[in-house]
């Protein structure tokens, strides 16, 4: 039965008409009390005592089904609050793995003796080796595309044969190298990650180290050196698959030869190849380090393997065009 009281105004919640009560009961009670500054009264002392255990147990701060304290604007600037800070101590970690991993690359390079060779060979071919068939094709294809584009746009103004020089800085320059560490990104980041995450699932790193094993020599320097031997042999072959496929639009679409488009490339400025293939051994420290770091975050359930093989994914390719774009401004500010 529930009353106002007459001399100060609270309303009052009789208990003494309640015969049962159980936990979801004294629950409603409880929020209904902190709600609205309910004063109990009655009861017996077996319901009181549920009614105080059930109050200790719902947190003081936030009670269920109170009514929100903060405007939409206070919450959305809480949440980008949260967000960044999330970020910040993400990116600390990963700066912290980073220096990790660069700690024990020096190390094994002054005692190349522990470099575990079969690892290395293993995972070269993983990542690099059986990748050539699909940056060869995606290459190829964006030749062609490149250069269908390009020769529409200058055809309109009588300068289809820039085509090939426009076909050759975009594909030495940026596409090559970009498209193949955005495919090695999507291919080797993902496996990388699956794979450490599963040995850390099954409690195999945390063995590792019982035995004396450092999991960053053993797991991690053999798929990071193996990206950067095979990156820029991938973007080499990128490189050759996109101007392959330039040269025979060119050569179907404005009947420039072969042998014209030869000539018009070996013009071009090799420049623009260095300028491309620079940017391949930071682009597979990027993917490597990321993939294999995901990897070690990973917790004992499927769901965090999921959820951080895509995580590494999404993260190594935003990674690798944020360093595209600061090369490209670099590149610009020094006149390459």
């Amino acid at each position: 039965m529930m009353r106002a009281l007459e001399a100060d105004g609270v309303t009052a919640l009789d208990l003494a008409g309640i015969t049962a009560l159980d936990t979801a009961g004294a629950w409603v009670i409880v929020t209904a009390e902190r709600r609205g500054g309910m004063r109990l009264q009655g009861g017996t002392e077996a319901q009181l005592l549920l009614l105080e255990t059930v109050r200790d147990a719902l947190p003081d701060d936030a009670p269920p089904g109170r009514p929100k304290r903060f405007a939409p604007v206070a919450d959305a600037l809480e949440r980008v609050g949260r967000a960044s800070h999330a970020f910040v101590q993400g990116l600390l970690r990963v700066t912290g793995f980073f220096g990790l991993v660069i700690a024990r690359l020096v190390h094994t390079l002054l005692h190349p003796s522990r470099l575990r060779v079969t690892a290395l060979v293993f995972h070269m071919q993983q990542a690099g080796l059986n990748a050539v068939p699909i940056v060869a094709l995606m290459a190829f294809l964006i030749g062609i595309v490149l250069a269908f584009q390009g020769a529409d746009q200058l055809r309109q103004f009588g300068a289809e044969v820039f085509a090939v020089d426009l076909i050759a800085i975009s594909v030495l320059r940026e596409l090559g190298i970009l498209l193949t560490a955005i495919i090695v990104a999507g291919r080797s980041a993902s496996a990388f990650t699956a794979a450490i995450g599963s040995m850390k699932m099954r409690e195999e790193i945390d063995a590792m180290r019982t035995l004396g094993l450092d999991p960053i020599e053993v797991l991690v320097l053999p798929r990071v050196l193996a990206l950067l031997i095979m990156l820029p042999v991938l973007g080499f072959l990128a490189d050759i698959a996109g101007l392959l496929g330039g040269a025979m639009m060119t050569w179907y679409e404005l009947g420039i030869s072969p042998g014209m488009f030869r000539t018009r490339l070996l013009d071009t400025d090799v420049s623009h190849f260095l300028v491309g293939i620079v940017k391949a051994p930071f682009f597979a420290l990027i993917i490597g380090v990321i993939g294999c770091y995901q990897g070690m975050q990973v917790e004992g359930n499927a769901d965090s393997l999921g959820r951080l093989t895509s995580r590494s994914v999404v993260q190594a390719i935003f990674m690798v065009i944020l360093a595209d774009a600061t090369f490209s401004i670099f590149f610009a500010a020094l006149g390459i």
